[in-house]
């Protein structure tokens, strides 16, 4: 019987992690990212550490490691108001920035689905 309370309470927490993810940002494919890099007031964010950046990186980008020491400080010295272009290797990271960011009070935030490595294959 525990073990059954367990589970259940475990897919239940679960379900609303997931629920919360997208709240207050979206989600966008490799053509919808690169269509928005061009509008007015954004920046594109890359959350990789400087090993993963050194490979490439979309242009224009500032690079914010998710993995440094101070990564939410960092996040706090950003304009609210501007909309965020994140991504990540493969959209992890990102969209836990991203969440992080809402939480924050950021306005617009948009998270590449399948990050750089779904970039590179455009």
């Amino acid at each position: 019987m525990n073990m059954i309370l367990t589970t259940l309470l475990a897919f239940v927490m679960a379900m609303g992690c997931n629920t919360k993810q997208n709240n207050g940002y979206k989600d966008v494919d490799v053509v919808e990212f690169k269509t928005l890099t061009n509008k007015d007031n954004t920046v594109i964010l890359d959350v990789r550490t400087p090993a993963e950046t050194a490979q490439g990186m979309i242009k224009g980008a500032i690079e914010i490691d998710y993995k440094a020491e101070g990564f939410e400080e960092k996040l706090d010295k950003l304009d609210k108001e501007k909309t965020y272009l994140v991504y990540c290797k493969s959209g992890g990271r990102s969209s836990r920035t991203a969440n992080k960011m809402i939480e924050k009070g950021f306005k617009s935030v948009v998270n590449l689905k399948g990050g750089y490595t779904a970039w590179n294959k455009e």
